[in-house]
């Protein structure tokens, strides 16, 4: 056991095993449902590794796990998701472990709850120079009344404000006019019961950039091969192409690795997450969806913070590429959380201040993280015509 203190009773795998939605349409029970086979692999890879593991679905209170696995002895390897399908109810659990003072995982509650508000999180990026396309928040259909009401550029894409995972997100979802518009937006309010966040689409290449650790690095960049769409508004990594493993959508958008040859380009991908990270607060792992435009701007146009680390999911498969096994990845992911373990708030004021960086909303005024990411300075972004 290289990672943990042989006093430590062991890792403690929290998941949401969903049996209903409180929203939604009822095939996404399929993302909800992902997560524990999910939770048993990383059990599994742990026991694989020598560790003690402990398969908790989170049925009831988070608050009362600590009955049975006291924080002073349980390190928690935090899967918990969307939890039925309940807004910000990931963000909500990783503030309650960090308040009972687990060593946990991953993302911290604020930039969970941050890159879940997906209006938020582009405020906040376009705020520090990083490319993001064009958007405005839409509560209700009737505010589009006419095409001055939009403001944006066609196609655009319209995305529930607040889900991962793709949920929400179908072809139907790319509209050419406004009352394909108001359409979506009013399928959003009356399916998901949240608003709209609808944003200029990028019809172009789309690339997946996985970090991990402290400082944060690269894994392997990913491809989203949409060869098999001859219909450029159909290039987009749908919910079926996510979850419904018999669908065209899942069997023809593989992500593929060495097709960036461009090195001015990769290095501008690069920078573009690295700065994300550093702006959003991320710990641990994540992943940074970019669309590239014919131009050659990488645009961002999702964060996703505790992205699924499932055998077949891409933050794995960014790992294989880099030469490590499923276990190798599941270790590593501890091993981050519990190097972390003081630099947030938990020893003393110098710890939490070396954490954040200028970018990060905690971190203003406060000292620099190695001071290499200056905001506006990554990437300048074009006008669009």
């Amino acid at each position: 056991m290289a990672v943990l203190p042989q006093e430590l009773a062991g890792v403690v795998v929290l998941f949401h095993d969903s049996r209903r939605l409180v929203k939604g349409e009822p095939r996404d029970l399929l993302a909800e449902r992902s997560m524990a086979s999910c939770a048993h692999a990383v059990a599994e890879a742990l026991q694989s590794k020598g560790y003690r593991a402990a398969l908790v679905s989170l049925a009831g209170e988070v608050e009362d796990l600590a009955r049975q696995y006291p924080p002073t002895e349980w390190v928690v390897f935090n899967l918990v998701d969307g939890g039925e399908g309940r807004l910000f109810e990931e963000a909500r659990v990783a503030w309650a472990l960090e308040a009972m003072g687990y060593c946990f995982t991953g993302a911290r509650g604020d930039a969970l709850a941050l890159t879940t508000h997906k209006g938020r999180t582009k405020s906040l990026l376009a705020q520090h120079g990083i490319p993001t396309p064009p958007w405005r928040i839409v509560q209700h259909e009737d505010e589009l009344r006419d095409e001055a009401d939009l403001g944006l550029g066609y196609p655009v894409i319209v995305k529930p404000m607040a889900e991962d995972g793709s949920v929400g997100v179908e072809y139907p979802a790319v509209a050419h006019s406004l009352a394909e518009v108001r359409r979506r937006v009013a399928y959003m309010r009356q399916t998901y019961r949240q608003a709209s966040l609808v944003e200029e689409f990028i019809a172009g290449r789309e690339f997946n950039a996985a970090l991990w650790g402290e400082p944060p690095e690269l894994l392997p960049l990913a491809e989203i091969d949409f060869s098999a769409f001859p219909d450029p508004y159909q290039r987009i990594v749908s919910y079926a192409a996510k979850w419904e493993e018999g669908s065209f959508e899942y069997q023809h958008t593989p992500a593929v690795y060495n097709t960036l040859h461009d090195d001015t380009l990769r290095s501008a991908i690069s920078s573009v997450a690295v700065a994300v990270w550093e702006i959003i607060g991320c710990e641990g792992y994540a992943r940074v969806d970019m669309r590239v435009s014919e131009e050659g701007m990488p645009y961002v146009i999702e964060v996703n913070c505790n992205p699924d680390i499932a055998p077949d999911a891409g933050f794995f498969r960014a790992a294989a590429q880099a030469g490590l096994s499923y276990a190798d990845m599941v270790e590593h992911i501890l091993e981050i959380a519990w190097q972390g373990r003081h630099t947030y708030d938990r020893v003393s004021d110098r710890s939490r201040r070396v954490k954040y960086t200028p970018h990060h909303p905690a971190g203003r005024r406060l000292y620099r993280r190695r001071g290499t990411v200056r905001p506006g300075a990554v990437v300048p972004v074009p006008e669009r015509r």
